[in-house]
């Protein structure tokens, strides 16, 4: 399988190397892309191909950032682009999540807090989750995607389109306490801000929150 990442924490260590890391655990020896629109200097990966505009590919994954939707910048009209455009599969993490609403008619806006915390995820069929949340902008209308899942402080938490291949999630699935605590190691993230999550309990991961989803389609 050759994905697609949209990188968009290609900038960081932890949350942006080691987390894409993470995601690609969930897939069987894939080939990977890496596109960071954003910046024009990235961490080095030591894994992917590091291209300058999407290139095809069997799913595309959107990964967080530490941009805003609410703040947009023009880079993010190439993105905005390739949702409205692609037949391919599609997977938003965070900023993916709201982005990928964004663009499909949607509006996405900035709370005064930032959130940054384990919740429990309530979706449409009974199914409840915990997922770590880290976020300050809100998808506040899903435009054409259904929401599928809700959580007390993010009543727009999971989305699946209706007719495209396309699922997203507020939350991250790929922050694993590996990669939590490597961000924690090299200063990407404080102590205080550590002490927010509760890791002690079991977190959705990657597989059960996007790609299984998506493969129940095909």
């Amino acid at each position: 399988m050759h994905l697609l990442i949209v990188d968009l924490l290609a900038e960081r260590q932890a949350f942006g190397r080691e987390g894409v890391r993470e995601i690609l655990t969930h897939f069987e020896s894939p080939k990977v892309s890496l596109w960071s629109p954003h910046v024009s200097e990235r961490v080095d990966y030591e894994f992917g191909t590091v291209v300058n505009h999407p290139v095809d590919a069997d799913l595309i994954i959107i990964t967080g950032s530490r941009r805003n939707v609410s703040q947009w910048e023009d880079w993010m009209d190439q993105v905005a682009h390739l949702i409205q455009t692609t037949t391919t599969p599609l997977l938003g993490i965070c900023f993916g999540h709201q982005i990928i609403a964004a663009s499909l008619g949607g509006h996405v806006a900035r709370s005064t807090e930032n959130s940054a915390f384990v919740s429990e995820v309530t979706y449409v069929d009974g199914q409840v989750v915990n997922a770590l949340f880290t976020h300050q902008d809100h998808v506040v209308d899903a435009g054409e995607m259904n929401v599928i899942g809700s959580s007390e402080h993010c009543p727009i938490a999971a989305c699946q389109h209706p007719e495209r291949p396309i699922f997203t999630v507020q939350y991250h699935p790929e922050a694993v306490s590996t990669v939590i605590e490597h961000a924690l190691q090299i200063g990407e993230m404080s102590v205080e801000e550590r002490l927010q999550f509760n890791l002690e309990i079991p977190i959705i991961n990657m597989t059960d929150a996007l790609v299984k989803p998506l493969q129940s389609l095909q």
